[in-house]
């Protein structure tokens, strides 16, 4: 039945980053399709709102904070024992931790020359090995388990090269490598029990890149503008419209997918401006 392949009411799915824009919005929605969630990120104040928010909108949810640092492996081992006490297994990971650093980019009157290695460094390291880390913590549990999901996050930026955001772009470009190196070796060792996947985001408002992309009065800037025109549905994306995607992904319904990198982004990455 069509409800069942998509089920994913009591796994237990962890979301790193899950105070950020895109983060918490998909944690909160996967909490209103039964999903244990295991809300995990830095900042505890924020933690809390999100959760408390979250429990306000779906009072039946079943939710759990855990404040860790994806950067840091002690930090990410005390967060796995928390799950663990509470429930006793993960079904699901989706890595969704990551960012980017005004020393990372280039400005349109700089070149790579001018580029700050140090935030270079910065972006790769929360975006790759915030990737890495918190798989190498929670994986073990999925392939004890035999099954599961993982979900990365790539971007049209690691597909196609983006002028300023060359960190960023390296980073991501990085984490699709990743995931399609894990996909493989997961599945030959749990027989395709547990898959390991990444959504492709294009472009979504977030308070990192609205100053970037719109204005003060919300007008688009001209680099705002550049990437609506070349997206065929001629907006920026909601953060509501990864949902589907990222539920598709870690349901049963994409039981034969791994590898894949999964683009949600009004048709960014194929069109080619003409």
């Amino acid at each position: 039945m069509p409800n069942e392949l998509f089920t994913i009411s009591d796994r237990v799915i962890v979301v790193t980053g899950a105070t950020g824009a895109l983060g918490g919005s998909v944690a909160a929605y996967l909490a209103t399709q039964g999903a244990r969630v295991v809300w995990l990120a830095r900042d505890a104040a924020k933690l809390d709102a999100a959760v408390a928010a979250c429990r306000a909108a779906v009072p039946a949810a079943d939710c759990l904070a855990v404040r860790a640092d994806v950067l840091d492996h002690a930090s990410l081992s005390a967060a796995r024992d928390a799950v663990l006490a509470k429930y006793g297994r993960v079904d699901g990971l989706l890595n969704g931790a990551g960012g980017n650093l005004p020393g990372a980019t280039i400005p349109p009157d700089k070149s790579f020359l001018d580029l700050d290695p140090d935030a270079f460094k910065q972006v790769v390291d929360l975006n790759l090995h915030g990737t890495v880390l918190p798989t190498l913590v929670f994986a073990p549990l999925l392939v004890a388990g035999g099954r599961g999901s993982i979900v990365n996050y790539s971007s049209v930026s690691a597909a196609q090269v983006l002028t300023r955001v060359v960190g960023y772009s390296a980073a991501k470009a990085a984490v699709t490598n990743f995931t399609r190196w894990l996909a493989v070796d997961l599945a030959r060792r749990t027989g395709g029990g547990v898959r390991a996947n990444a959504v492709m985001p294009g472009f979504f408002l977030g308070e990192q890149n609205r100053r970037l992309l719109t204005n003060a009065d919300g007008t688009l800037t001209e680099r705002g503008r550049l990437i609506v025109q070349h997206t065929p549905f001629g907006r920026f994306g909601a953060a509501r419209e990864l949902h589907g995607a990222i539920h598709y992904l870690l349901s049963d319904a994409a039981g034969f997918v791994t590898g894949s990198v999964l683009e949600v982004d009004g048709g960014f990455h194929a069109f080619s401006g003409v």
